[in-house]
């Protein structure tokens, strides 16, 4: 869903308002979760988490009706012969801007070949393809990787590299009594409001983001921003007080908010219309796949050696930003293509 609503405006959008109007649609995506952090302070105390995920999944159910509102990519209109559709629906933005549509015809050629998987492996996007999914991967990882971890050391109240005394008693029936870790208890308010202000730093260097991503290049920006985030999964093994530990946990969600909009723009540009949305429908799998992989290092291996887990979160980040460095194309001020 994030992929085709990402595709859609890169492709309505001029190139010179890009690298500044995507970004800032990280804005909705910051008060999709607060408001879910701030249902979860209120119903799971109460109601209890089922009720959440009622409650979180109504949106959901909107967006079905709204998608009907949103009008078809005229880039895309035009790539499959429906010239008339796309004029109609420029026809429509020049009415809303209260212009006047320029005189002449849409002409474009006919594509009988779309968005073939074996395209994105050919010798001219391979490399690209190859490093994008890299990048995708290790940003997705590292995103969740950082969500999950700041559940579980505010779960386990892991300041300084403390014990939890969340430790309980387990009767194991007739093998007697054995000691077992649980760290499984509500949340208190302060957790909540943890959450939210590390949330809140997914906001925090959007316009240094903005202005990177303009300036720098999307390459360069994403490579920075990438190396940063290696930098501070390893602070987080640092003695510090709570207040430490949330300031690292606020920075590294902005810097991987900043990784998501950086490695979002570039894949959209960087592929021609005819595959843009396979390339980011691909890229959006590996997406989902570190996503899996992520719950295992925040919570199983971090149960067993923080330092570990960070390290590895770490590591990711380092290739990952050496791939984004080493990425062939660069599109900063590029035109979308067309055709490949």
């Amino acid at each position: 869903m994030a992929a085709g609503r990402l595709i859609i405006k890169t492709e309505f959008l001029p190139t010179k308002y890009r690298g500044y109007m995507l970004p800032l649609s990280q804005v909705f995506w910051l008060a999709g979760s607060l408001l879910i952090i701030g249902l979860a302070s209120v119903i799971i105390p109460t109601i209890g988490w089922r009720w959440l995920i009622r409650v979180a999944s109504i949106p959901g159910i909107i967006l079905i009706v709204a998608f009907k509102f949103i009008p078809e990519s005229a880039r895309f209109n035009v790539s499959t012969g429906n010239t008339r559709a796309a004029l109609a629906t420029l026809e429509r933005i020049a009415k809303m801007n209260r212009s006047v549509m320029p005189e002449g015809k849409l002409v474009e050629p006919v594509l009988e070949k779309r968005g073939r998987f074996a395209d994105l492996l050919d010798a001219k996007y391979l490399r690209t393809t190859l490093q994008i999914w890299v990048v995708w991967l290790g940003i997705s990882f590292a995103y969740y990787g950082v969500i999950l971890a700041s559940a579980e050391l505010l779960e386990r109240d892991l300041v300084c590299g403390s014990k939890s005394d969340s430790e309980v008693v387990v009767t194991g029936g007739d093998s007697g009594e054995s000691q077992s870790p649980c760290y499984c208890h509500m949340f208190a308010p302060s957790d909540y409001r943890t959450m939210i202000i590390s949330t809140i730093g997914e906001i925090a260097l959007n316009p240094l983001n903005i202005l990177g991503i303009n300036f720098l290049g999307r390459r360069l920006s994403l490579s920075i921003t990438m190396g940063c985030t290696a930098l501070f999964f390893l602070l987080l093994n640092i003695c510090t007080s709570s207040a430490g530990l949330i300031g690292f946990l606020f920075m590294l969600r902005a810097l991987v908010a900043a990784n998501f909009n950086t490695v979002y723009i570039y894949t959209a540009e960087v592929y021609p219309t005819t595959m843009r949305a396979l390339g980011m429908g691909t890229s959006g799998s590996l997406c989902r796949i570190g996503a899996m992989v992520a719950p295992f290092i925040s919570q199983v291996l971090m149960s067993a050696s923080i330092l570990g887990a960070l390290c590895l979160f770490s590591s990711v980040c380092v290739v990952c930003a050496i791939s984004a460095f080493t990425l062939p194309i660069e599109t900063k001020g590029r035109a979308l293509r067309q055709i490949k």
